[in-house]
């Protein structure tokens, strides 16, 4: 396997367990997404998984509903996304994106890769569990948030009802990284 699915299986495996890991009761508890709650960050993380395959005429098999069974949700729309990361001609296959002409594969460890290790950590939040990201992951993630172009928090900017990163938290300067991180995706690591 190549670096970026490598990648996207480590991220996937983390974030799946998070999923395994949502009490029954749990799933309708508030999530530090505005609006959303455990169920919606898994759903959200399915929908991205299916905007990964669109460029490719590909769509989401189908599946357990997030209703239905979340873990069986996100393991359907991650064997969906594996399948392109493991075909060379699909992976390499180029197509326009929001953030200009890439890959498929590039587009899936940009987007709904590196999705699932901030989407990790609300979703760890919304239900208790440890919502320490990756030291190695925020590190990687730093750079990129630190240039992140203001079109990108205007809510409706790539269209109706998207919203890529909110406003931006202001964090200690002197705070660990991950909350730094965090900060800047528009998430507040004290609430």
């Amino acid at each position: 396997m190549n670096a970026i699915a490598d990648r996207y299986r480590v991220r996937a495996n983390a974030f799946e367990s998070k999923v395994a890991a949502v009490g029954a009761g749990r799933w309708e508890s508030k999530s530090p997404c505005e609006e959303w709650n455990a169920r919606d960050v898994v759903g959200h993380i399915v929908d991205m998984h299916g905007a990964m395959l669109r460029p490719l005429d590909r769509e989401l098999r189908p599946a357990p509903s997030i209703e239905e069974d979340p873990l069986g949700a996100f393991r359907a729309a991650r064997a969906d996304v594996e399948a392109v990361l493991a075909d060379p001609v699909l992976g390499a296959t180029e197509h326009e994106t929001p953030a200009g002409k890439m890959t498929a594969e590039q587009h899936i460890d940009q987007v709904v890769s590196a999705d699932m290790v901030v989407h990790g950590w609300d979703l760890a939040r919304a239900t208790g569990q440890d919502d320490t990201i990756d030291p190695h992951e925020v590190a990687r993630m730093w750079p990129g948030a630190q240039a992140i172009p203001e079109q990108m928090r205007i809510p409706g900017a790539f269209g109706p009802g998207i919203v890529v990163f909110g406003p931006e938290v202001k964090v200690p300067e002197d705070a660990p990284l991950q909350d730094r991180l965090l900060g800047l995706l528009g998430r507040d690591p004290n609430a």
